[in-house]
């Protein structure tokens, strides 16, 4: 598969700052902030594995399809699909609660 079919789509997603595309073998793609960014995937694809592990009882899905770390400045959303991992940091425009 080339990289332009791997990242069809990732470049246009508002507020993206980066992106990556992970598979077992390592970072496929990359771009913007995450371009060569292995520690970063190293950490998110080791989250993966993680959660993956969680599985309910009699449930032959995988535990999840997406995955959300949300922090101050950013988030990174993590999709899983066709054995491979694509990850898109965004700004994170989440507002606080209003009070009244």
């Amino acid at each position: 598969m080339t990289t332009a079919a791997l990242t069809a789509g990732l470049e246009r997603i508002p507020d993206q700052l980066g992106y990556l595309v992970i598979s077992e073998d390592g970072v496929l793609a990359s771009a913007g902030e995450l371009e060569n960014d292995e520690h970063t995937a190293g950490v998110l694809m080791q989250m993966v594995r993680t959660a993956s592990r969680l599985r309910l009882s009699g449930c032959p899905e995988p535990p999840f399809k997406r995955m959300s770390v949300i922090l101050d400045d950013f988030v990174y959303t993590v999709t899983v699909s066709a054995q491979k991992v694509f990850v898109v940091k965004r700004q994170n425009n989440q507002r606080e609660p209003i009070s009244v």
